[in-house]
Protein backbone atom coordinates (compact mmCIF):
# COMPACT_ATOMS: atom_id res chain seq x y z
CA UNK A 1 0.00 0.00 0.00
CA UNK A 2 1.47 3.59 -1.29
CA UNK A 3 0.87 6.84 1.10
CA UNK A 4 0.71 9.94 -0.66
CA UNK A 5 0.80 13.42 1.49
CA UNK A 6 -0.58 16.70 0.21
CA UNK A 7 1.71 19.61 1.01
CA UNK A 8 -1.50 22.86 1.62
CA UNK A 9 -1.04 26.52 1.73
CA UNK A 10 -4.00 27.85 0.40
CA UNK A 11 -7.66 27.10 0.11
CA UNK A 12 -7.49 26.65 -3.80
CA UNK A 13 -5.34 23.79 -3.01
CA UNK A 14 -8.50 21.63 -1.69
CA UNK A 15 -10.10 21.54 -5.32
CA UNK A 16 -7.09 20.46 -7.17
CA UNK A 17 -5.91 17.48 -4.71
CA UNK A 18 -9.24 16.25 -3.84
CA UNK A 19 -9.71 14.31 -7.40
CA UNK A 20 -6.51 13.12 -7.00
CA UNK A 21 -7.28 11.91 -3.81
CA UNK A 22 -10.09 10.18 -4.92
CA UNK A 23 -7.71 7.89 -7.14
CA UNK A 24 -6.01 7.27 -4.80
CA UNK A 25 -7.98 5.66 -2.45
CA UNK A 26 -10.24 4.06 -5.28
CA UNK A 27 -7.12 2.12 -5.87
CA UNK A 28 -6.51 0.97 -2.29
CA UNK A 29 -3.84 3.24 -1.03
CA UNK A 30 -3.51 6.14 1.68
CA UNK A 31 -3.90 9.94 1.29
CA UNK A 32 -3.14 12.46 4.02
CA UNK A 33 -3.23 15.92 4.09
CA UNK A 34 -0.75 18.86 5.95
CA UNK A 35 -0.78 22.41 6.25
CA UNK A 36 1.41 25.52 7.10
CA UNK A 37 -1.06 27.43 8.24
CA UNK A 38 -3.53 24.88 10.45
CA UNK A 39 -5.28 27.50 11.98
CA UNK A 40 -6.63 28.84 8.32
CA UNK A 41 -7.10 25.83 6.23
CA UNK A 42 -7.88 22.76 8.79
CA UNK A 43 -11.25 24.08 9.28
CA UNK A 44 -11.84 23.27 5.37
CA UNK A 45 -11.13 19.21 5.73
CA UNK A 46 -13.61 16.94 5.53
CA UNK A 47 -14.49 14.33 8.31
CA UNK A 48 -13.12 11.00 6.69
CA UNK A 49 -9.70 13.18 5.51
CA UNK A 50 -6.71 12.59 7.20
CA UNK A 51 -4.44 14.93 8.96
CA UNK A 52 -1.11 15.17 9.70
CA UNK A 53 -0.46 17.82 12.39
CA UNK A 54 2.82 17.57 12.93
CA UNK A 55 6.52 17.03 11.07
CA UNK A 56 7.11 14.33 13.40
CA UNK A 57 4.08 12.68 12.51
CA UNK A 58 4.50 13.48 8.83
CA UNK A 59 7.92 11.59 9.39
CA UNK A 60 6.55 8.43 11.00
CA UNK A 61 3.71 8.29 8.20
CA UNK A 62 6.65 8.01 5.52
CA UNK A 63 4.64 9.14 2.13
CA UNK A 64 5.98 8.24 -0.90
CA UNK A 65 5.09 10.87 -2.23
CA UNK A 66 4.34 14.88 -1.58
CA UNK A 67 1.93 16.59 -3.54
CA UNK A 68 2.33 20.38 -3.70
CA UNK A 69 0.22 22.75 -5.63
CA UNK A 70 1.98 25.76 -5.02
CA UNK A 71 5.32 26.72 -4.99
CA UNK A 72 7.15 25.64 -1.66
CA UNK A 73 7.97 21.79 -0.81
CA UNK A 74 9.27 21.23 2.77
CA UNK A 75 13.02 19.20 1.83
CA UNK A 76 13.25 17.33 5.18
CA UNK A 77 9.37 15.25 4.74
CA UNK A 78 9.90 11.91 3.33
CA UNK A 79 9.24 11.09 -0.37
CA UNK A 80 9.88 12.68 -3.73
CA UNK A 81 8.44 16.01 -4.52
CA UNK A 82 5.82 16.32 -6.70
CA UNK A 83 4.90 19.96 -8.50
CA UNK A 84 0.94 20.38 -9.03
CA UNK A 85 0.61 24.11 -10.04
CA UNK A 86 -1.88 26.30 -8.54
CA UNK A 87 -3.36 27.27 -11.85
CA UNK A 88 -2.26 27.30 -15.56
CA UNK A 89 -0.28 29.69 -17.07
CA UNK A 90 -1.74 32.95 -16.90
CA UNK A 91 1.48 35.25 -17.54
CA UNK A 92 0.91 38.12 -15.72
CA UNK A 93 4.45 39.70 -15.42
CA UNK A 94 6.18 40.87 -18.10
CA UNK A 95 9.18 38.83 -17.65
CA UNK A 96 7.27 35.50 -18.46
CA UNK A 97 9.37 33.38 -15.99
CA UNK A 98 6.43 33.63 -13.29
CA UNK A 99 5.01 29.95 -13.91
CA UNK A 100 8.61 28.41 -14.94
CA UNK A 101 10.27 29.56 -12.24
CA UNK A 102 12.00 26.70 -10.80
CA UNK A 103 12.83 27.33 -6.96
CA UNK A 104 14.75 23.95 -6.29
CA UNK A 105 11.97 22.07 -4.33
CA UNK A 106 10.65 19.76 -6.45
CA UNK A 107 12.01 16.00 -8.32
CA UNK A 108 8.57 16.37 -10.24
CA UNK A 109 6.60 18.58 -12.69
CA UNK A 110 3.48 17.25 -13.48
CA UNK A 111 2.25 19.67 -16.54
CA UNK A 112 -1.18 20.80 -18.05
CA UNK A 113 -0.74 20.68 -21.63
CA UNK A 114 1.74 21.75 -24.31
CA UNK A 115 1.49 25.19 -23.80
CA UNK A 116 3.68 24.73 -20.54
CA UNK A 117 5.31 20.82 -21.03
CA UNK A 118 7.66 22.31 -23.86
CA UNK A 119 9.39 24.89 -21.52
CA UNK A 120 9.63 22.64 -18.70
CA UNK A 121 11.28 19.78 -20.53
CA UNK A 122 14.25 22.92 -21.87
CA UNK A 123 14.32 23.45 -18.08
CA UNK A 124 14.40 19.45 -17.49
CA UNK A 125 17.49 18.84 -20.33
CA UNK A 126 19.41 22.38 -18.90
CA UNK A 127 19.26 21.67 -15.23
CA UNK A 128 18.99 18.03 -14.98
CA UNK A 129 17.52 17.97 -11.18
CA UNK A 130 14.03 16.92 -12.03
CA UNK A 131 12.11 15.33 -14.07
CA UNK A 132 8.87 16.22 -16.35
CA UNK A 133 5.59 14.79 -17.21
CA UNK A 134 2.65 15.91 -19.31
CA UNK A 135 -0.45 14.77 -17.19
CA UNK A 136 -3.18 16.79 -16.80
CA UNK A 137 -4.24 19.11 -14.24
CA UNK A 138 -6.25 17.02 -11.53
CA UNK A 139 -8.43 19.78 -10.48
CA UNK A 140 -10.05 19.44 -13.95
CA UNK A 141 -11.16 16.26 -13.79
CA UNK A 142 -14.62 16.43 -11.77
CA UNK A 143 -15.09 19.25 -15.20
CA UNK A 144 -15.10 16.12 -17.30
CA UNK A 145 -17.02 13.81 -14.66
CA UNK A 146 -20.63 14.55 -15.41
CA UNK A 147 -21.91 14.82 -11.51
CA UNK A 148 -21.26 17.71 -8.91
CA UNK A 149 -22.84 20.56 -11.34
CA UNK A 150 -25.58 21.67 -8.84
CA UNK A 151 -23.95 24.92 -6.75
CA UNK A 152 -27.44 25.35 -5.21
CA UNK A 153 -28.60 28.28 -7.25
CA UNK A 154 -31.46 27.44 -9.58
CA UNK A 155 -30.87 29.27 -13.08
CA UNK A 156 -33.89 30.66 -14.81
CA UNK A 157 -31.36 33.41 -17.10
CA UNK A 158 -28.41 33.20 -18.66
CA UNK A 159 -25.98 33.64 -15.41
CA UNK A 160 -22.43 35.32 -15.84
CA UNK A 161 -19.50 33.87 -13.61
CA UNK A 162 -17.58 36.93 -12.76
CA UNK A 163 -13.82 36.05 -11.46
CA UNK A 164 -10.93 38.18 -10.81
CA UNK A 165 -6.93 38.34 -9.83
CA UNK A 166 -6.34 39.44 -6.44
CA UNK A 167 -3.31 41.34 -7.81
CA UNK A 168 -4.21 45.24 -7.19
CA UNK A 169 -2.71 46.10 -11.02
CA UNK A 170 -4.52 43.98 -12.98
CA UNK A 171 -7.65 43.31 -11.02
CA UNK A 172 -11.24 44.07 -12.57
CA UNK A 173 -13.03 43.99 -9.38
CA UNK A 174 -12.68 47.61 -8.32
CA UNK A 175 -12.59 48.57 -11.50
CA UNK A 176 -15.85 47.40 -13.05
CA UNK A 177 -17.61 47.46 -9.83
CA UNK A 178 -20.03 50.31 -10.81
CA UNK A 179 -20.28 48.89 -14.18
CA UNK A 180 -21.50 45.08 -13.11
CA UNK A 181 -24.04 46.85 -10.32
CA UNK A 182 -26.07 48.88 -13.40
CA UNK A 183 -25.91 45.61 -14.96
CA UNK A 184 -27.46 43.76 -12.13
CA UNK A 185 -29.98 46.14 -11.86
CA UNK A 186 -31.50 45.55 -15.47
CA UNK A 187 -32.28 41.67 -14.49
CA UNK A 188 -31.64 40.36 -17.59
CA UNK A 189 -28.76 38.02 -16.17
CA UNK A 190 -27.98 36.06 -12.94
CA UNK A 191 -24.69 36.78 -11.29
CA UNK A 192 -22.49 34.95 -9.62
CA UNK A 193 -19.55 36.01 -7.93
CA UNK A 194 -16.31 34.28 -6.73
CA UNK A 195 -12.63 35.96 -6.06
CA UNK A 196 -9.79 34.62 -5.21
CA UNK A 197 -8.92 34.19 -1.51
CA UNK A 198 -6.46 37.27 -1.36
CA UNK A 199 -8.93 39.49 -3.00
CA UNK A 200 -9.02 43.33 -1.30
CA UNK A 201 -12.00 42.54 1.75
CA UNK A 202 -12.74 45.83 0.56
CA UNK A 203 -13.31 44.99 -2.81
CA UNK A 204 -15.09 41.76 -1.52
CA UNK A 205 -17.57 43.69 0.81
CA UNK A 206 -18.53 45.83 -2.68
CA UNK A 207 -19.88 43.52 -4.40
CA UNK A 208 -21.31 41.40 -1.22
CA UNK A 209 -23.44 43.96 -1.37
CA UNK A 210 -24.80 43.83 -3.96
CA UNK A 211 -26.49 40.69 -3.43
CA UNK A 212 -29.83 39.97 -4.05
CA UNK A 213 -32.51 38.46 -6.69
CA UNK A 214 -29.63 39.28 -9.51
CA UNK A 215 -26.44 38.25 -8.07
CA UNK A 216 -24.67 36.10 -5.29
CA UNK A 217 -21.49 36.47 -3.67
CA UNK A 218 -19.81 32.87 -3.48
CA UNK A 219 -17.30 31.81 -1.30
CA UNK A 220 -16.22 28.03 -2.01
CA UNK A 221 -12.91 25.77 -1.82
CA UNK A 222 -14.23 24.18 -4.95
CA UNK A 223 -15.39 26.80 -8.01
CA UNK A 224 -16.12 23.38 -10.71
CA UNK A 225 -19.78 23.41 -9.64
CA UNK A 226 -19.73 27.25 -10.65
CA UNK A 227 -18.07 26.95 -13.49
CA UNK A 228 -20.36 23.80 -14.68
CA UNK A 229 -23.11 26.03 -14.18
CA UNK A 230 -22.05 29.25 -15.68
CA UNK A 231 -22.99 30.49 -19.77
CA UNK A 232 -20.19 33.01 -19.53
CA UNK A 233 -17.40 34.31 -17.90
CA UNK A 234 -16.23 37.98 -16.90
CA UNK A 235 -12.33 38.47 -15.89
CA UNK A 236 -9.29 39.48 -16.39
CA UNK A 237 -6.26 37.85 -16.39
CA UNK A 238 -6.89 35.37 -13.44
CA UNK A 239 -6.09 31.92 -14.60
CA UNK A 240 -9.11 30.65 -13.88
CA UNK A 241 -11.01 31.96 -17.08
CA UNK A 242 -8.61 29.06 -18.52
CA UNK A 243 -10.51 26.66 -16.81
CA UNK A 244 -14.01 27.88 -18.25
CA UNK A 245 -12.72 27.67 -21.12
CA UNK A 246 -12.39 24.01 -21.52
CA UNK A 247 -16.23 23.45 -20.81
CA UNK A 248 -16.46 25.07 -24.55
CA UNK A 249 -18.06 28.35 -23.58
CA UNK A 250 -16.99 32.40 -23.96
CA UNK A 251 -14.81 34.88 -21.73
CA UNK A 252 -15.42 38.59 -21.90
CA UNK A 253 -12.02 39.62 -20.13
CA UNK A 254 -11.09 42.97 -19.01
CA UNK A 255 -7.60 44.71 -19.90
CA UNK A 256 -6.18 40.73 -20.57
CA UNK A 257 -2.54 41.22 -20.21
CA UNK A 258 -2.56 38.83 -23.48
CA UNK A 259 -6.01 38.97 -25.23
CA UNK A 260 -5.80 36.50 -27.62
CA UNK A 261 -8.20 35.65 -30.30
CA UNK A 262 -9.95 33.19 -27.72
CA UNK A 263 -10.95 35.69 -25.76
CA UNK A 264 -13.58 39.06 -25.70
CA UNK A 265 -11.26 41.45 -24.56
CA UNK A 266 -12.28 45.26 -23.63
CA UNK A 267 -10.56 47.87 -22.15
CA UNK A 268 -13.95 50.10 -21.28
CA UNK A 269 -16.35 49.47 -18.98
CA UNK A 270 -19.11 50.62 -21.25
CA UNK A 271 -18.58 47.83 -23.40
CA UNK A 272 -19.55 44.81 -20.87
CA UNK A 273 -22.76 44.61 -21.60
CA UNK A 274 -22.95 44.12 -25.59
CA UNK A 275 -19.79 42.14 -25.21
CA UNK A 276 -21.79 39.48 -22.90
CA UNK A 277 -24.77 39.60 -25.09
CA UNK A 278 -22.04 39.17 -28.55
CA UNK A 279 -20.50 35.89 -26.65
CA UNK A 280 -23.56 34.17 -25.22
CA UNK A 281 -24.54 33.68 -29.25
CA UNK A 282 -21.39 31.74 -29.44
CA UNK A 283 -19.80 32.91 -32.42
CA UNK A 284 -18.58 29.96 -34.48
CA UNK A 285 -15.30 31.70 -35.61
CA UNK A 286 -14.57 32.42 -31.46
CA UNK A 287 -16.07 28.82 -30.47
CA UNK A 288 -13.14 27.20 -32.95
CA UNK A 289 -10.27 29.71 -31.31
CA UNK A 290 -11.91 28.84 -28.08
CA UNK A 291 -11.31 24.94 -29.12
CA UNK A 292 -7.50 25.49 -30.55
CA UNK A 293 -6.60 27.52 -27.72
CA UNK A 294 -7.85 24.74 -25.04
CA UNK A 295 -6.35 21.81 -26.74
CA UNK A 296 -3.27 23.73 -26.15
CA UNK A 297 -3.09 24.40 -22.57
CA UNK A 298 -5.19 21.13 -21.65
CA UNK A 299 -5.73 18.86 -24.09
CA UNK A 300 -7.33 15.90 -21.59
CA UNK A 301 -10.84 15.60 -21.80
CA UNK A 302 -11.23 12.17 -20.23
CA UNK A 303 -11.47 13.04 -15.89
CA UNK A 304 -8.01 11.01 -16.18
CA UNK A 305 -4.98 13.26 -15.33
CA UNK A 306 -5.09 12.49 -11.62
CA UNK A 307 -4.35 8.69 -12.50
CA UNK A 308 -1.75 10.24 -15.24
CA UNK A 309 -0.41 12.10 -12.48
CA UNK A 310 0.17 8.98 -9.91
CA UNK A 311 1.30 6.46 -12.76
CA UNK A 312 4.23 9.44 -13.13
CA UNK A 313 4.76 9.99 -9.21
CA UNK A 314 4.96 6.34 -9.14
CA UNK A 315 7.17 5.72 -11.47
CA UNK A 316 9.93 8.08 -10.42
CA UNK A 317 9.42 6.33 -6.90
CA UNK A 318 10.26 3.18 -8.66
CA UNK A 319 13.56 4.38 -10.41
CA UNK A 320 14.52 6.05 -7.45
CA UNK A 321 16.28 9.50 -8.09
CA UNK A 322 19.88 8.81 -8.27
CA UNK A 323 19.98 9.29 -12.41
CA UNK A 324 19.22 12.98 -11.82
CA UNK A 325 21.82 15.95 -10.38
CA UNK A 326 21.59 16.81 -6.64
CA UNK A 327 18.99 19.74 -6.51
CA UNK A 328 21.14 23.30 -5.80
CA UNK A 329 21.79 23.83 -1.70
CA UNK A 330 18.66 26.33 -1.44
CA UNK A 331 19.56 27.94 1.89
CA UNK A 332 17.33 30.72 2.25
CA UNK A 333 14.25 28.69 1.23
CA UNK A 334 15.36 25.61 3.11
CA UNK A 335 15.60 28.09 5.86
CA UNK A 336 12.15 29.91 5.53
CA UNK A 337 10.47 26.57 5.39
CA UNK A 338 12.09 25.39 8.45
CA UNK A 339 11.43 28.66 10.72
CA UNK A 340 7.28 28.42 9.28
CA UNK A 341 7.06 24.62 10.18
CA UNK A 342 9.62 24.85 13.65
CA UNK A 343 12.11 22.62 12.44
CA UNK A 344 15.89 23.30 12.63
CA UNK A 345 17.16 20.20 11.39
CA UNK A 346 19.11 19.55 8.15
Amino acid sequence: MMRYLFYISELYAFAIVRPLQKTILERGDEAAWFFDDPERLSVYLRPSERRLSTVAEVKAWNPCAVFVPGNVAPDFFPGIKVELFHGFNARKRNSGRGHFRIRNFFDLYCTQGPDTTGPFKELEQRLGFFEVHETGWPKMDPLFWGDGADDGLVKTRPRVLFTSTFTPRLSAAPVLADTVEELVKTGKYEWVVNFHPKMDPKVVDRYRAMQGDDLAYVDTDDIIPLLKSADIMVSDTSSVLSEFLLLGRPVVTFNNREPGPHLINITDPELLEQSIAHGLTHPPDLMDRIQSYTNHIHPYRDGRSSLRVLMATDALVQKGLGHLKPKPFNLGRRLKVRMQLGYYWF
